[in-house]
């Protein structure tokens, strides 16, 4: 028996933050970006809350969220004793109020009422999944927390809050959609339900993301890919993820690779690994090709894959992500040198199980080799 949850009330939309005028009397702890108090982002946002309710935010967030800062917030948590949180930002802000909320409510014996999910940016799809990726930054590893009820219970998609993030980070997390979908599609937890949601998700990203880099604040192009991020986190919070996120999460952890970019490194030797081993990934990755019109109908699978790939690397050279570790900066002998320690690491994360496929620890070595200049 399969189970399928989609337990977050999506709004999505220019006019969707106007939910937040249904909250009265209520104490609400703001967990966002660092950048955004003061900014006209967060002055929007604060404006759509009336004047009955109590606000503090916790603005402390740093990328590939450390426990020392999530501890900052938890003490905060445990003061103000919120019934309300709103977690506003990129991936690592929500990630970060729902491990503020995890520990907090353990602490002071309370429970929300409510958790709010605004991305700020399009790519995590945080704001539907049960997931907090937190950092250890004395051991150099990420580790997940799991559990269901820290899926937020609304998420509100303003394509406007999307438009304003440098184009870096556009690319990147537009990678990382593109990632959840290709890696949700041949997961071990996948279904029909999934699927669509990820072969919809390689439709939009490979038709659009540029689009958004290239012209950020076009908002038909920024409202279709700001809703398949969050379809593609539905999909894989149901459906699982792989390896390429194991090795990601490594990358991120030694070498603060940002996320995005280290999956979109890591993404076409990894489809082509599956694809290698696997005949049904190999025919659910040639599907969803032909399904985005980048391959025809009456193509080969082996020859649809090839198109595929092509086009992720395409897309990273027309919004200049560098495609190695060399080429981003990393020295490559302390790349190799860290082989050992990735690929342990990489079989202990909890992405790594929902591969379709079981990688040796020399097969995990060889696509991370790949990437290192």
């Amino acid at each position: 028996m399969e189970e399928i949850q989609i337990p977050t009330k999506i709004y999505s939309g220019t006019d969707s933050l106007d939910r937040l005028q249904d909250l009265h009397g209520k104490t609400i702890l703001m967990v966002c970006d660092a950048f955004l108090p003061n900014t006209p982002t967060l002055k929007t946002i604060c404006g759509e809350l009336d004047s009955s309710n109590q606000i503090e935010i916790f603005s402390d967030v740093k990328p590939d969220p450390p426990l020392k800062n999530i501890m900052k917030g938890v003490e905060q948590f445990t003061t103000l004793k919120p019934n309300v949180m709103l977690g506003i930002g990129g991936g690592s802000a929500i990630d970060t109020g729902k491990a503020i909320r995890f520990f907090g409510e353990k602490i002071t014996n309370t429970c929300l009422d409510c958790f709010i999910a605004i991305p700020t940016t399009s790519g995590t799809g945080s704001e539907v999944t049960n997931t907090s990726v937190i950092s250890d930054t004395e051991n150099q590893r990420k580790f997940p927390i799991m559990e269901d009820y820290l899926t937020p219970d609304i998420a509100l998609l303003d394509p406007q809050l999307v438009m304003t993030a440098p184009k870096s980070v556009t690319a990147y997390s537009g990678l990382d959609v593109l990632t959840h979908s290709l890696e949700s599609l041949v997961a071990k937890g996948a279904n029909t339900l999934t699927d669509a949601l990820a072969e919809k998700g390689v439709d939009v990203i490979t038709h659009h993301l540029v689009t958004c880099y290239k012209h950020g604040d076009d908002t038909v192009a920024r409202k279709v890919v700001h809703e398949a991020s969050c379809g593609a986190g539905i999909a894989f919070n149901n459906a699982g993820l792989g390896f390429c996120h194991a090795l990601a999460h490594q990358l991120g952890a030694n070498f603060h690779v940002p996320h995005g970019l280290a999956n979109a490194m890591l993404l076409p030797y990894v489809v082509s690994y599956n694809a290698e081993h696997d005949e049904v990934a190999m025919h659910k990755y040639a599907i969803a090709a032909k399904k985005a019109g980048l391959a025809p109908q009456g193509m080969a699978d082996r020859v649809a894959i090839r198109r595929l790939i092509n086009q992720i690397r395409l897309m990273m050279r027309q919004m200049d992500c560098p495609a190695t570790l060399q080429s981003f900066g990393i020295d490559a002998k302390d790349a190799l040198a860290a082989t050992d320690t990735i690929v342990a690491n990489a079989k202990l994360d909890a992405t790594f199980p929902g591969n379709p496929v079981v990688p040796s620890d020399e097969d995990l070595a060889a696509v991370y080799h790949q990437i290192i200049k």
